[in-house]
């Protein structure tokens, strides 16, 4: 690569950690890397103010949401009511204080803080101002994104709604229309946001293209993907758009995955063994294990719901574990076997691991909704919080997992100087 190039007309794949030149996009265009197909950037016309219409009617939406019920249940005279707060309140009552926090901050911290976070961003830069910590905050929010599951939220009360529907009156709230607003509303939000653009607006500028027959190496930043260089002279140094501290790679990559793999693969069977919630009623007590839940599922006619629970539930934490066992195992041999479509299984298993959070919005609608004591009653169950971690651990070790060390062992990674 000339020296001649500005690390500005630069950009190196996020995936693969190939070198190329960017181009100019037309409004709704992306670019991807020529090598491995990842996304490196898009254009979106008119991006400060759509993502600043969208960001704000999504968090009155959001906001409006949690004020009323997702659902209400009728049994026999006896009538409950579920917002999503009270859900997550009713499984701290439960004693499971580790659930309700990972429901708590998957689909009302995360969403309130990201959206919050845009509007501190995106709105002084309208008014051509700038606040303090404002790059911060952006970089937070990328961080953040994968944690927001409200539309996992969905699905969940989805299930709930079939779960309930032959045992009593179930109707849905003003809440569950506007949560299906949300969703739409925020996907808008995130496909007109260039990143970008906005880096550039906040006044971060690109260093310097380097010198001929420098002995710096040309980073990309984990935190914001700037391209940027470091001296080898020198100590770790920070990334001068968002302030990470730069690496060559993940520090200690493999060995944080495998830690976090290994524990995910021994709550696994807990977590499928073990009851995740219990319903008590005046005919009887049922125990319901995650395929016992899909089999209820199934023989109620719901096959389409029982198919997507087992995948979601059962068959993507065990592949997302056969998957990144995979591919630490060919990283640590430096296998040259089919580079491209291991990033393409690293780029799937990173993607779908969040639904398998359904199973745990599921329980926490029961638990909340079915409370008609002495009729009926749902308690959540360990394998739960077994599940729960599960969920969490694997999409750690998913992030934790550096997908350029798969092309490390074929030796035409022109991004090294």
């Amino acid at each position: 690569m000339p020296a001649s190039d500005g690390l500005e007309n630069l950009c190196a794949c996020p995936e693969c950690d190939l070198l190329q030149r960017k181009v100019a996009l037309a409004p709704g265009q992306v670019a991807r890397c020529r090598r491995c197909g990842a996304q490196l950037y898009h254009a979106s016309r008119d991006s400060l103010d759509r993502t600043l219409a969208f960001a704000l009617a999504a968090f009155i939406l959001f906001a409006v949401a949690n004020l009323f019920p997702v659902l209400a249940l009728s049994l026999q005279g006896k009538h409950t009511e579920a917002t999503l707060f009270g859900a997550v309140l009713e499984l701290q009552k439960q004693g499971m204080g580790m659930l309700a926090g990972l429901v708590l901050f998957t689909a009302i911290v995360v969403p309130a803080m990201e959206l919050s976070g845009l509007l501190y961003v995106l709105l002084p830069l309208k008014l051509d101002k700038q606040l303090p910590g404002q790059a911060a905050v952006f970089r937070l929010i990328h961080v953040l994104r994968p944690w927001g599951m409200i539309e996992v939220l969905m699905l969940g009360i989805l299930v709930s709604l079939v779960k309930l529907w032959h045992m009593a009156n179930v109707q849905p709230g003003w809440s569950l229309w506007l949560f299906g607003a949300f969703i739409f509303v925020m996907a808008a939000t995130v496909a007109s946001l260039d990143s970008e653009d906005i880096w550039t607006r906040l006044g971060r500028s690109h260093p310097p293209a380097l010198r001929p027959n420098s002995p710096a190496r040309y980073l990309t930043c984990h935190g914001c993907g700037l391209l940027t260089y470091a001296s080898a002279d020198k100590p770790p140094q920070h990334c001068p758009r968002c302030g990470c501290l730069l690496h060559v790679r993940k520090p200690n990559s493999i060995g944080r995955c495998w830690s976090l793999l290994t524990a995910a693969l021994i709550l696994y069977i807990p977590a499928n063994v073990l009851p995740v919630m219990s319903t008590s009623s005046i005919i009887g007590a049922q125990v319901d294990t995650i395929m016992s839940g899909v089999v209820y599922l199934w023989v109620s006619g719901s096959w389409p719901l029982a198919l997507l629970v087992f995948f979601a539930s059962v068959m993507v934490p065990l592949l997302k574990l056969m998957a990144l066992t995979l591919l630490l195992v060919t990283v640590q041999t430096r296998s040259r076997w089919r580079p491209l479509d291991r990033t393409r299984l690293y780029r799937l298993t990173e993607k779908v691991g969040r639904w398998s959070m359904v199973d745990i919005f599921v329980v926490t609608m029961l638990v909340a909704l079915v409370d008609v004591r002495p009729l009926a009653a749902v308690q959540a169950g360990p394998g739960a919080i077994a599940f729960g971690a599960v969920v969490v651990l694997t999409m750690i070790a998913a992030m934790s997992f550096d997908p350029r060390l798969i092309w490390d062992s074929l030796q035409d990674n022109v991004h090294t100087r």
